[in-house]
């Protein structure tokens, strides 16, 4: 049995290439019925994201190599041409570690993010739903889930925020703590606001406040949060009420200067805020961030605890490469002690033939046993059997996960006339 990953991904790949390689739910059950009926097929998962489509095969020794790219051209209805050039393959111990990697999150266009474990987890349940799945590619998909829970657990690869909006959100848990019950006002409605936004209702803000120069932007994106709209000519009157300012509006001057700003403090009687200034140019004035119990950043601010955030999980990445060697090591040890099981129980059941025919020879000398001696003759030459084929088969499960093993087996094969 083979076992390959061939696809693409945001390396290998423009968008142009992966959003047409792409498949939905309905397409992707299409293509997992279409592949089981491909020849020398086994096994089969396909993984496909915005960053990657990949299929995962296991197929016969004799069955040849199943030619993916065409495959996904079929499916996509592309010319192969299209897709070859941007592909990608790997048979065997680099295909493990490459789906290793892909759980562990060590081959995202974001190191150390999460979602990736998800989707391949989706691909996983999918294949298996439709009967793709079973034995051997079962076996490795949910070791690559363990590995991925190791590397989260053993290093600090997902520890730290590596997008300028969810590092808002860390800044702002350090600055309150909790951020339940917490309040927000969005300045504008910009993309980078609305992912902010996103991140800090998932962390327990209660209620967001949007303005807007235009009111039908506003209502957009304060539908999108179940908010509230704040007419934009009295929503400095309104920032007392709030804990968490977003600005990104697109006006050319400052829209919260310090003096308006120092009276908000002094009405929320020095309760902290905490702003964040994601426009350019700049909507807050930065002088701001002289005045106690306020704190301000800016994109600048934001990027570099970015910059700082993704240094540490470049460190961490090297940790969870080491583990991921490990684990690649261990699985194919693994394998390849699960490649001479059929020729150890092929080996015991010729040891079993011939001591049966021996037994069945010598009963015509042996004249008429009585029940107790014929079990004695029985343990006494399974006895024998058993103490011959142990040291084969131990040799056997030794030698078949070192580099030269081959050599060995093909030896065993030969003494005892075992067929291929």
């Amino acid at each position: 049995m083979k076992f390959s990953i061939t696809g693409v991904n945001h390396k290998s790949a423009p968008v142009e290439v992966r959003e047409r390689l792409a498949f939905d739910e309905r397409s992707l059950s299409e293509a997992l019925n279409e592949l089981k009926r491909r020849p020398g097929f086994c096994e089969g998962m396909i993984l496909s994201t915005c960053n990657r489509v990949e299929v995962a095969l296991t197929v016969e020794d004799s069955g040849g190599s199943l030619a993916v790219d065409e495959f996904l051209a079929e499916m996509r209805h592309l010319q192969r041409d299209f897709v070859t050039p941007h592909i990608y393959h790997f048979e065997d111990g680099d295909a493990v570690r490459h789906l290793f990697r892909v759980a562990a999150s060590l081959d995202s266009m974001v190191v150390g993010e999460p979602q990736i474990l998800g989707q391949l987890k989706n691909a996983y349940a999918v294949a298996k739903e439709h009967g793709a799945v079973s034995g051997f590619l079962d076996v490795l998909v949910t070791r690559a889930f363990n590995v991925a829970k190791r590397v989260r657990s053993e290093t600090e690869i997902g520890a730290n925020a590596v997008s300028v909006s969810y590092a808002a959100v860390e800044l702002a848990r350090e600055i309150f703590g909790s951020l339940k019950d917490k309040k927000v006002m969005i300045v504008g409605a910009g993309k980078m606001s609305e992912s902010a936004a996103r991140h800090l209702k998932r962390n327990g803000v209660t209620q967001i406040f949007v303005t807007n120069r235009t009111y039908e932007r506003a209502a957009e994106m304060a539908q999108l949060f179940d908010g509230k709209i704040v007419e934009y000519n009295k929503f400095i009157g309104f920032l007392p009420e709030v804990d968490i300012v977003i600005a990104s509006s697109g006006a050319p001057h400052y829209i919260i200067t310090r003096d308006e700003m120092k009276k908000v403090i002094e009405t929320r009687k020095n309760r902290p805020m905490f702003l964040i200034d994601i426009a350019v140019p700049r909507n807050v004035e930065p002088s701001i961030n002289e005045l106690d119990n306020v704190f301000l950043y800016d994109i600048d601010d934001l990027q570099r605890v970015v910059d700082t955030n993704l240094q540490g999980r470049m460190e961490s990445a090297e940790e969870a490469e080491a583990i991921i060697r490990e684990e690649v090591e261990r699985m194919m040890a693994r394998l390849k002690t699960r490649e001479v099981v059929p020729m150890i129980v092929s080996l015991q059941e010729q040891l079993e033939n011939m001591r049966a025919a021996e037994c069945a020879r010598m009963r015509g000398k042996l004249g008429t046993l009585t029940p107790e001696q014929e079990q004695a003759v029985e343990a006494l030459t399974k006895s024998i059997m058993n103490k011959v084929a142990h040291g084969p088969i131990s040799e056997l499960r030794r030698h078949a996960s070192e580099p030269d093993g081959h050599h060995f087996i093909n030896v065993i094969r030969k003494v005892f006339r075992l067929e291929n």
